[in-house]
């Protein structure tokens, strides 16, 4: 991987874990994810207004990106009911890039080094086990169950945003027009989950979520994306989600979390990996 496109990505995996924590410390969950997607639409319009419009081609990536990304919204949303922010997070964005490289490999006949294949998995192992090895999670194996649905949503939109922003022209209207998409059909799933006046509760409630958290997120998704033209998929994805290892530390200093011997064990992994896609 090209360090400049390397270095960007990490500061988007660190920019990922500062939004990441905003949510994390947010007490309504279904509040502070709506705060993120909705907070995707005010970035997403100056972007169409500003910059060209994507090709024609990539229009049905559009609407896949928007309808995968409600199945994600729909199994986050319900692991949530079940499981707490720390356990299912972690399972979900380690799973993602796993099920990406799979598909990319076994499916699209990507070919990769095998010691990226095995970075990719240091850094996914590193990052589930702070799922895995919770005690709730042991006792309940629906929080499992969920969050890997999460994670095979997450490895869905993450190739059809790799593919559909190559063939778009224009990698960040691509996506602005993906976001604004996902925010009118979110509404549907909110309806579906029984949720109510949620714009209402975010703006009254987590409005700094909706403005800084939903436009860090933009910021950092549309980083990942212009990386998806400039390095493979699965690399690019697995290497967002060290935003991880940056949210432990988030944790430690901001949150009142402890530096655990599994978290330790998780930190070697994911650096481990990191080098490993460095190097090879």
């Amino acid at each position: 991987m090209d360090t400049n496109v390397f270095l960007l990505i990490l500061l988007a995996s660190i920019m990922h874990a500062v939004w990441n924590g905003m949510v994390k410390n947010h007490p309504d969950k279904v509040v502070a994810v709506s705060g993120i997607v909705f907070g995707h639409v005010p970035a997403s319009i100056i972007a169409i207004i500003l910059l060209p419009a994507p090709s024609v081609d990539c229009i049905p990536y559009i609407i896949a990106s928007a309808l995968i990304h409600q199945g994600y919204n729909w199994y986050l949303l319900s692991s949530y009911k079940i499981g707490d922010f720390t356990k299912v997070y972690p399972i979900a964005r380690g799973f993602g890039p796993l099920v990406a490289s799979i598909i990319s490999i076994l499916i699209l006949g990507l070919v990769l080094d095998n010691l990226i294949i095995l970075s990719i998995c240091l850094i996914c192992l590193g990052i589930m086990i702070l799922g895995f090895f919770d005690q709730l999670s042991k006792k309940n194996s629906k929080i499992i169950e969920y969050s890997l649905f999460t994670g095979f949503f997450i490895g869905l939109y993450t190739l059809v945003d790799g593919y559909g922003a190559r063939v778009s022209l224009s990698a960040i209207t691509y996506m602005s027009w993906s976001f604004i998409l996902i925010a009118i059909f979110f509404p549907i799933v909110l309806k579906i989950k029984k949720q109510e006046n949620i714009f209402t509760n975010v703006m009254v409630r987590a409005n700094q979520i909706f403005w800084v958290g939903g436009t860090l997120s933009f910021i950092v998704y549309m980083i990942v994306v212009w990386g998806f033209t400039k390095a493979p998929i699965p690399m690019v994805g697995t290497l967002r989600e060290t935003s991880i290892f940056f949210s432990i530390f988030i944790g430690y200093f901001f949150l009142n979390e402890k530096i655990t011997s599994t978290k330790i064990f998780s930190i070697i992994l994911i650096l481990a990996g990191v080098v490993g896609l460095k190097l090879f």
